[in-house]
């Protein structure tokens, strides 16, 4: 009985957005998780959410046999991998999930298979409330056996995992991933403005688009923010797509592949980043196009959050 709860305990570093998702998820459906977060808030609301919360890295490593890493920026990446190697076990497998770029992924691979760890590089696709909705799609990239294994935790909190090859290839499918996401959202945007300055009820807009071939998964879930004109409850905030979008950029010019349509939605971020946006959802590109268009319509009423 010991045996069959020790293999069924999860870790997840990092309790975000994405994390917080995975974490909430694998409770709900009967795994024991134990997860690990700098920010007390988080930490609190997954505590409320099933989630068992361990008082450091080491302790989690010590608990865990998998471990998740879902994490903002390197840095914390490689604090995280320190702690596990510090915490004096091995055999652990390590999900990393963020994006980042290969070399990062490279160094913690190696880092930790120094100390007997096995690494996968399996970065997903899809926003915070597709994740909360178990509706993500996983790139696993590493080793393919301790994929097969792991299928019925990801099962957990996605609705299909890929074995895509060799480490690495995981973060290669993301950015092919995310390049597609950059272009269709300020396609979306463009557009929802177009509808507008025409007269058009932005509602009626994203119904009809939504119903015809001109449709995209990325449509159909920012859309409905730029109609409301809110874009608060951010499930991509711009501050952090800025990171994603620099790694794709580079990754591109790194191998030589030209990115004209990606290249060109990179100033409408920047705008949303400078004018007030940084911490709003990615759909938030819409009010950069409006103020262009000359777009003017009521301003969506400002929510108070509870502390």
């Amino acid at each position: 009985m010991r045996g069959k709860a020790k293999k069924r305990t999860i870790g997840v570093i990092g309790l975000g957005t994405m994390g917080g998702a995975f974490a909430g998820n694998l409770a709900v459906a009967g795994w024991r998780v134990c997860g690990y977060d700098v920010d007390p808030g988080r930490k609190r609301s997954l505590a409320r959410a099933g989630v068992e919360i361990a008082p450091g890295i080491r302790a989690l490593a010590q608990t865990a046999r998998v471990i998740i890493t879902s994490l903002p920026n390197p840095q914390a990446l490689d604090y995280a991998v320190a702690e596990i190697n510090a915490a004096g076990v091995r055999g652990r497998v390590i999900v990393e999930a963020s994006t980042f770029t290969l070399d990062d992924k490279q160094r913690a691979e190696r880092t930790l298979r120094k100390c007997g760890h096995v690494t996968l590089d399996c970065p997903v696709s899809g926003t915070g409330a597709q994740a909360a909705a178990k509706d993500l799609v996983i790139y696993a990239s590493g080793e393919s056996a301790a994929i097969r294994r792991l299928r019925p935790m990801f099962g957990a909190f996605s609705r299909a995992v890929h074995d895509v090859g060799i480490f690495g290839n995981g973060s290669r499918m993301k950015y092919v991933a995310n390049l597609l996401v950059a272009i269709h959202n300020v396609a979306s945007a463009e557009a929802m403005v177009l509808g507008m300055k025409a007269g058009l009820d932005p509602q009626v807009v994203f119904d009809l688009v939504a119903s015809g071939a001109g449709n995209s998964r990325i449509f159909e879930l920012r859309a409905p923010m730029m109609v409301k004109n809110d874009y608060t409850d951010a499930t991509m905030k711009i501050k952090l797509w800025q990171k994603d979008m620099a790694i794709i950029g580079d990754y591109a010019g790194a191998i030589g592949v030209p990115t004209p349509t990606f290249s060109a939605t990179i100033p409408f971020y920047a705008a949303a980043m400078s004018t007030g946006h940084a911490l709003h959802d990615t759909a938030s590109v819409c009010a950069v196009l409006e103020r262009m268009a000359g777009v003017k319509r009521r301003r969506a009423p400002t929510r108070r959050k509870s502390l």
